[in-house]
């Protein structure tokens, strides 16, 4: 399990239909090593801090192996690393193996799994394209965030190293299969429930998970 590249981007406003939109997705590959800090690398900010950004979302991981999907899905696109707005492409880690709360070691840095993607408009603005987002969320390659656990530097090539498994985690794309199910059966209850103990996913989820608990009675 490696970093393929490490990517960042400051803000910059672009015009998505007729109007001036701020947004931190366009990211490139940076050479060398970068400064993480306990909200995100160095040179890398968020536009909206409301719902991007933070101690939870410090940083976003893509795996490099869903490039090839776009490249299918997307025929002549350029997708260059950092195209999804994601600070590492990552290779090894999938959606399906990496479980919320999990902790890695990436170069000096520590780093600890909190959530998937779960994309906005503005992935759409990246790809001039009103449906990317739908597809996207579909398509269950979200990618996910991780929280900073220990502040370090960080390069293209470092190994990304599994330091602890949290043994009620869940997998990241079961969460977002949860999130977008539409009834939960008897075992996706027992799912949330679960997820629910898991210490590294953030309140705002855990209080949608409730939420969706409730309605089921």
């Amino acid at each position: 399990m490696k970093i393929v590249s490490v990517n960042t981007g400051l803000p910059r406003e672009v015009l998505w239909h007729g109007q001036v939109v701020s947004t931190g997705i366009f990211k490139e590959p940076l050479a060398g090593r970068v400064a993480l800090g306990k909200l995100n690398l160095v040179g890398d900010r968020q536009a909206d801090l409301t719902v991007h950004g933070g101690e939870y979302k410090a940083v976003y991981c893509y795996p490099v192996a869903h490039y090839e999907y776009w490249r299918q899905e997307l025929p002549g696109r350029q997708l260059p690393m950092g195209m999804f707005g994601e600070n590492f492409t990552t290779d090894g880690l999938l959606e399906d193996s990496v479980h919320i709360g999990d902790e890695f070691s990436i170069g000096s840095a520590g780093v600890i799994v909190t959530q998937p993607r779960l994309p906005c408009y503005k992935l759409g603005v990246r790809f001039q394209s009103d449906d990317m987002v739908k597809r996207f969320l579909a398509s269950g390659r979200t990618g996910f965030y991780l929280a900073v656990t220990r502040e370090g530097d960080v390069g293209a090539g470092d190994e990304i190293a599994n330091i602890l498994r949290d043994p009620k985690g869940v997998p990241v794309s079961e969460i977002t299969r949860l999130y977008i199910a539409k009834r939960y059966a008897a075992d996706d209850v027992a799912s949330v429930k679960r997820a629910l103990q898991v210490d590294a996913l953030p309140e705002s989820w855990k209080s949608y998970f409730v939420e969706r608990l409730q309605r089921v009675g």
